[in-house]
């Protein structure tokens, strides 16, 4: 147990210095800047800041009663917390999310998922605006473990099913199959189901994952 729970500090204190980051980086955008389309969906810049601050205020029962509001849809319970978090102005979005970046509030215990919701939502917005950060292999390495062993907040596991992953940064690596490789970040991405990463990434298991994040 107290290993475990060193373990779990240690990554909330990698979310924290990752929300930091990110927030130190958005400081300063334009209008034009904060309206970008992210790698996320339909979301812009500003609407996944918004997200990630919702994603640092909602325990668990306040997940549940939302989840169920919204009939188990997870976009709608997505959208209405975005909302209710975003500012009335890109700076107003941004200092909300300044506030929340040491809090250690998740839906779950599932910590390194919550750090990967950092790591994945921060490359979201950094990649289309040119913002050059990458994160710590060290903070990247736990959420590529964790993404390639389950389907949770993002299907990881169904989407290298089948595939030798390698990272070429770190000493991360699972799974059996045509091989992957790549940074630890770019696997991460992918896994998340990121297609502008797989130009990243090199393999004969390169293809399967082009498949496999086009169909979905």
């Amino acid at each position: 147990m107290p290993q475990a729970t060193t373990v779990r500090g240690a990554l909330w204190a990698a979310a924290h210095a990752e929300r930091a980051a990110l927030a130190d980086d958005l400081e300063g955008l334009d209008a034009a800047q904060w309206a970008t389309p992210s790698l996320c969906g339909r979301w812009t810049v500003e609407e996944v800041v918004a997200h990630l601050t919702a994603a640092a205020s909602v325990g668990r029962l306040r997940w549940l009663r939302s989840m169920a509001g919204a009939r188990f849809d997870a976009d709608l319970h997505n959208d209405r917390r975005l909302a209710e978090h975003r500012g009335a102005t890109p700076a107003q979005t941004l200092e909300r999310f300044r506030r929340v970046t040491t809090r250690t509030t998740g839906p779950s215990g599932h910590t390194a998922a919550w750090l990967g919701e950092v790591v994945v939502h921060a490359q979201d917005v950094r990649r289309p605006l040119g913002l050059p950060r990458t994160p710590p292999v060290g903070a990247v390495t736990p959420v590529a473990a964790f993404f390639a062993g389950r389907d949770f907040t993002v299907p990881g596991r169904s989407t290298a099913q089948g595939l030798r992953l390698e990272a070429t940064d770190g000493p991360f690596a699972a799974g059996a199959g045509p091989l992957v490789r790549g940074t630890t970040l770019a696997l991460v991405m992918a896994m998340a189901g990121r297609r502008a990463y797989l130009d990243d990434l090199e393999g004969p298991g390169v293809a399967t994952l082009r498949t496999r994040l086009a169909d979905g």
